[in-house]
């Protein structure tokens, strides 16, 4: 079975690929199509932005997309920045960072989670979805080089060392999107007739 990964983000695209390959399903990188679609995220949940792409992707394409949402929220901040954490600020991932950091000077308390949630629209329009979290607290600076997005910065419980410094196999294990991809798999699986 073919579905799109209905994101121009690499590191997703890996991430997700290598948990389903093993339940017979091919999973398509949205960057290698010519026109990669641009949704606006407009919903209010990460649950409908990740519909949002997902139905469009598939109203593009006809065949069954996978799309995700996800953000970092952070208790100091009141949740924030969540379903814009791509979008806090401006520039580069660096930016972000480095912008988190600087919004919690002062604050003793750094708890956070990541929260991940995937949607999969068939062909048919059948839609199921699943969300997760991963909880952790913000290191005081930027550590490791691995990963993307805020992974130098989150440090997640049980660990003592940055998503960036734990390495793939480690975070492809525990993260929000690790564990979300668990539950869409197994639903998967329920709904599926391979």
């Amino acid at each position: 079975m073919q579905m799109i990964l209905a994101s121009t983000n690499r590191g997703k695209y890996a991430e997700l690929k290598d948990k389903l390959a093993p339940m017979g399903i091919d999973l398509l990188f949205g960057g290698d199509f010519d026109a990669p679609l641009n949704i606006e995220e407009t919903g209010s949940t990460y649950e409908e932005n990740a519909e949002l792409k997902a139905r469009a992707w598939v109203k593009a394409t006809g065949t069954a997309a996978m799309a995700d949402d996800s953000g970092l929220e952070v208790d100091a901040l009141g949740g924030k920045p969540g379903i814009h954490s791509a979008r806090a600020v401006s520039g580069s991932d660096a930016d972000r960072v480095n912008w988190l950091l600087k919004s919690l000077n002062g604050k003793t308390d750094r708890s956070a989670r990541f929260a991940c949630a995937i949607v999969v629209i068939f062909a048919s329009g059948k839609k199921i979805s699943a969300t997760e979290y991963c909880n952790g607290k913000i290191a005081l600076s930027p550590a490791g080089t691995g990963g993307f997005g805020y992974d130098p910065i989150f440090i997640p419980d049980g660990y003592d060392k940055t998503f960036a410094q734990i390495g793939s196999d480690i975070k492809n294990k525990i993260s929000h999107r690790a564990k979300a991809v668990k539950t869409i798999t197994q639903i998967i699986k329920s709904v599926v007739q391979f």
